[in-house]
């Protein structure tokens, strides 16, 4: 059972800290119902684990690195149903989100994951990418290249993105 204290702070975390995780990891799983989904289950996991986040040095690392982690292990168990599902939710879903928005959420669910989570954590999040390497458990310079890679995707996606249809004659 968690503590009075580990609750209080669950709470004072999640006041300050839970629209911009939302954000981060909308980044990372290009959805922003799987995003606030994942959060949710970090922050349920904190109240459940309060000695390791109390323990934490920044609470919000502590957070995100379990979001991400059950974004991951999501991905794995369900690899089919995500496949599909992104084809079965009407892009209406979003119609609240500037375009350009959605345009970097599609650009950005084409890539492969590893690229994606990168991007997301170092651009959206504004991590340094010491800590996007933490949070994703993956040496420096594979966070680099994976960097480096999927800003070359992206570029190629968002231009393709961006040219009008030509009309044919």
């Amino acid at each position: 059972m968690p503590r009075t204290g580990a609750v209080d702070r669950v709470q004072e975390v999640y006041a300050t800290s839970y629209r911009r995780l939302v954000g981060q990891l909308t980044g990372v799983t290009g959805d922003p119902v799987e995003a606030e989904d994942a959060v949710m289950e970090a922050f349920a996991r904190a109240v459940n684990s309060s000695r390791s986040f109390l323990a934490a040095d920044n609470p919000e690392a502590w957070l995100r690195t379990v979001a991400v982690n059950v974004t991951r292990t999501r991905w794995r168990r369900s690899r089919f149903f995500r496949d599909v599902s992104h084809r079965l939710v009407a892009e209406k879903a979003y119609a609240d989100l500037p375009e350009d928005r959605l345009v970097l959420l599609a650009a950005l669910r084409r890539l492969p994951v590893a690229q994606r989570e990168a991007i997301a954590l170092h651009h959206l999040a504004d991590l340094p990418v010491h800590e996007v390497a933490e949070a994703v458990g993956a040496p420096v310079g594979t966070v680099k290249a994976r960097l480096a890679r999927g800003r070359a995707a992206l570029a190629v996606l968002l231009s393709d993105d961006q040219q009008p249809e030509r009309s044919h004659r």
